[in-house]
């Protein structure tokens, strides 16, 4: 575990400044720079949504199966031949499907003039963000998730708060910023790739013949799908708000759905770097050392995603008073998201451990039918609720696919991630959460929002540790006492 708690803390902080500076672009200056033109905040959120979902399908599942296969196989440079052929042709495909049905395309989106000017962008996008993406699998195969999530969260972050800073200081018209905006996904593969090259992670076999293609290829279809519908899932109801509503109430829905969505950004640390220790534990059938993944990866990132669900919901009404009164509409678009992330990753790695195993194949059974309630719940409660209902659709659909996942992995394997300890976090969550009612409200908003937030942390972490209710987070604070006396 020693490896996952030092990458997981280099994670964290990539995670935590990314999501402070992600804040700051997302509830600050986005609203700010377009809040006289909502719909070039939401152009940009959809160009990126259905670049990211393409770029899923076109990879045919290699990031998974990259690092799924990694461990076992002797001829890893077929395997990166294999993994550079296959994301190529998903790409070609990807293209020629675009130039041969794009006014199909837009029917079928019901897109804006805005989004059909723009939506060769995409095109661009999937291309450089698919091959991100197997990079950072080729990074995390060698137990280095820090450096792509590092380069993902803040370079990323802050080379999108310059460009929006110059756009919003009027050094350049929206047609230069998109550009150059959409220009930061270029340049992160280009940093990424340096970086694999100068480690010497790139090691090309121009052969095929070792491989176990029948097996590598089962196993991407089903992580392809798998896959697919993950992707589609997160970003399904930003683009069915784009289609049923428009794209000032996707930027609108935007801005609230990052905040409710900040809450699972522990568990990215952490799972991000537990899934190639899990891949390896299922290769040594070392089913203990599973277990304890699976049981610590839930409690850690329920006591951390807790207490940041905490803060948020407390200053929910002071949060929004700050954003410019188009945007101040996502209130419970917050809480919806942010409890389904709460459960979300409360239910530790379960993900890693379906599609590692030999049970791999329910990983797809799970995600079509979540494609399938996500679809139909927001069918059903976007032209009945608006933004409220895509919220509500994605909490309904994260809870029924994280339960289903539950209890298969109990079925099959006996295992489950919680215990006492988890029982007594709720709890403890909920009493703090009582008690903070009877706090004294000041007249200034952030004043407020600080006080509150620190009276939180203040009372909750002492709780934590007092109650040993995660060893990790003991240990952590134990190793900080050390180097602070030394």
């Amino acid at each position: 575990m020693g490896i996952v708690r030092n990458q997981s803390i280099k994670n964290s902080i990539s995670f935590y400044i990314g999501m402070a500076i992600g804040a700051i672009n997302t509830v600050i200056i986005y609203p700010n720079v377009f809040k006289d033109t909502p719909e070039h905040f939401g152009l940009i959120q959809i160009l990126i949504a259905y670049a990211i979902v393409v770029s899923t399908i076109t990879t045919f599942g290699i990031p998974k199966t990259f690092v799924r296969f990694f461990p076992a196989i002797k001829e890893k440079g077929q395997l990166y031949f294999l993994s550079l052929i296959i994301t190529i042709v998903g790409f070609v495909l990807a293209s020629i499907s675009y130039i041969l049905f794009k006014e199909e395309f837009f029917v079928l989106l019901n897109a804006s003039d805005l989004l059909k000017e723009n939506f060769f962008y995409i095109v661009l996008l999937v291309f450089f963000i698919g091959f991100y993406d197997v990079l950072t699998s080729i990074s995390r195969s060698f137990l280095d998730a820090a450096t792509p999530i590092f380069i993902n969260e803040v370079f990323l972050k802050f080379y999108s708060m310059s460009m929006l800073l110059l756009h919003w200081f009027g050094l350049i018209d929206f047609s230069t910023f998109l550009k150059v905006y959409l220009f930061g996904y270029v340049f992160k593969f280009m940093i990424l790739f340096f970086i694999q090259w100068k480690n010497n992670h790139l090691d090309f076999e121009y052969s095929v013949q070792k491989l176990n293609l029948k097996e590598i290829i089962s196993f991407g279809l089903f992580v392809l799908v798998g896959g697919a519908s993950i992707m589609i899932v997160t970003r399904l109801d930003m683009m069915m708000i784009g289609s049923l509503l428009d794209l000032e109430q996707v930027a609108f829905y935007t801005v609230a759905f990052f905040i409710g969505n900040a809450i699972k950004v522990p568990g990215k640390s952490i799972a991000t770097i537990s899934t190639p220790l899990i891949a390896k534990a299922w290769e040594n059938q070392n089913m203990k050392e599973i277990q304890i993944l699976y049981a610590k990866s839930s409690i850690n990132q329920l006591i951390i995603g807790g207490v940041f669900f905490l803060c948020v919901w407390i200053n929910i009404d002071q949060i929004f008073s700050l954003l410019p009164l188009k945007f101040q509409g996502g209130k419970w678009v917050v809480f919806y998201i942010g409890l389904s992330q709460l459960f979300n990753i409360a239910s530790g790695v379960n993900g890693a451990i379906i599609i590692n195993s030999k049970y791999y194949k329910y990983d797809l059974y799970t995600n079509i039918l979540l494609v399938v309630i996500t679809i139909a719940s927001n069918l059903i409660l976007i032209p009945k609720y608006g933004i409220d209902g895509a919220a509500m659709a994605t909490a309904i659909s994260v809870l029924i696919f994280n339960l289903i996942r539950l209890v298969l992995i109990k079925v099959k394997m006996k295992m489950h991630p919680f215990s006492l300890n988890s029982l007594k976090t709720i709890i403890v969550l909920f009493t703090i959460y009582y008690l903070l009612q009877y706090l004294p409200k000041t007249s200034i908003v952030l004043l407020d929002i600080f006080w509150k937030s620190s009276i939180t942390i203040i009372v909750y972490i002492p709780l934590v540790l007092w109650l040993n209710l995660s060893e990790d987070l003991t240990a952590i604070v134990n190793d900080m006492k050390v180097r602070f006396l030394k």
